[in-house]
């Protein structure tokens, strides 16, 4: 693996956005939110949205940190992801490891900001942050133990104004992220299944095969809108979040449509675009079932 050597800090800087892929953030920032207003039953105040917010992308540019260097030299050896700054020399490990520790600071400061189980709990986050990147070494359960990290967006959110977790809702909603993150992170995986296979890395897509993955990722999914109906029922949400829901099925079946054996050619934009109006709808439903524009006076 090369070395940054000449590159200024400047230099290094500027690759830091495409590294980290900070517009992925808009994959799970909604769910905080939705956890967030329906706490609230309504919109937060400012100062607790702001806190959840930068929370969420100080949890988001951690992982993406540990990531990127801890995978480093598979990054570098799959024709895939050679081209990664990391691998490819263009960015130094040690300013990636720099921004990684100063991200989790970022995060408990705001989970301090906010309550004191959020701030306890902040510590359970850098675990799981640190260590989900290891844990395709060691099974292919991995895109399950994504989701888990991921499930802590609509939980913080809920406990950002609660500070309890004494309610049914975000624990389901907190499974259906587990389910709908672990969809998708199978569907990306499908990508590396033989470069998994000849390295000794696991995943679904390695150890199962790709028609058993994505049969595996459609079964999550519809697990991902059966917890969130549970979660609406628990919650005594009605037709303005089921609607928002059928929506969201409706999203899913058509990002499988666009994937499976053989048909790769649209996966990314199945992997984000599509996932992202996911979650957006999600929120808007929420948004909408708790008439959260009363909050503005409107």
């Amino acid at each position: 693996m090369s070395t940054p050597a000449g590159r200024d800090l400047a230099g290094q800087w500027r690759e830091v956005p495409e590294l980290l892929k900070i517009e992925h953030s808009l994959f799970a920032l909604p769910f905080a939110f939705m956890g967030a207003v329906l706490a609230a039953r309504g919109l937060p105040s400012p100062r607790v949205g702001l806190l959840v917010a930068g929370a969420m992308i100080a949890a988001r540019t951690a992982g993406m940190s540990f990531n990127r260097v801890l995978d480093a030299r598979f990054d570098a050896a799959n024709p895939r992801t050679a081209a990664r700054a990391v691998p490819a020399g263009r960015v130094s490990p040690a300013l990636i490891w720099v921004m990684g520790f100063v991200a989790l600071a970022a995060l408990s400061a705001c989970a301090w900001a906010l309550n004191p189980l959020a701030f306890k709990l902040s510590f359970l986050c850098h675990v799981l942050l640190f260590t989900y990147s290891l844990t395709k070494r060691v099974s292919w359960a991995c895109h399950l133990f994504l989701g888990l990290v991921e499930a802590f967006a609509p939980l913080g959110g809920w406990i950002a104004v609660s500070g309890a977790l004494k309610h049914p809702t975000p624990w389901l909603l907190g499974l259906a992220t587990i389910t709908w993150f672990a969809g998708l992170d199978i569907v990306y995986a499908t990508q590396d299944a033989d470069f998994d296979r000849r390295s000794g890395l696991h995943s679904i897509p390695a150890r199962f095969g790709l028609p058993r993955a994505f049969l595996l990722a459609r079964l999550c999914h519809v697990a991902t809108v059966l917890c969130a109906a549970l979660a609406g029922l628990a919650y005594g949400a009605g037709v303005l979040y089921a609607a928002g829901l059928a929506v969201v099925a409706s999203l899913f079946l058509y990002q499988h449509s666009l994937v499976g054996p053989g048909r790769d050619a649209k996966l990314q934009f199945a992997f984000f675009d599509v996932n992202v109006w996911i979650s957006l709808a999600m929120l808007a439903a929420t948004l909408l079932e708790t008439r959260a524009w009363r909050s503005l006076g409107l």
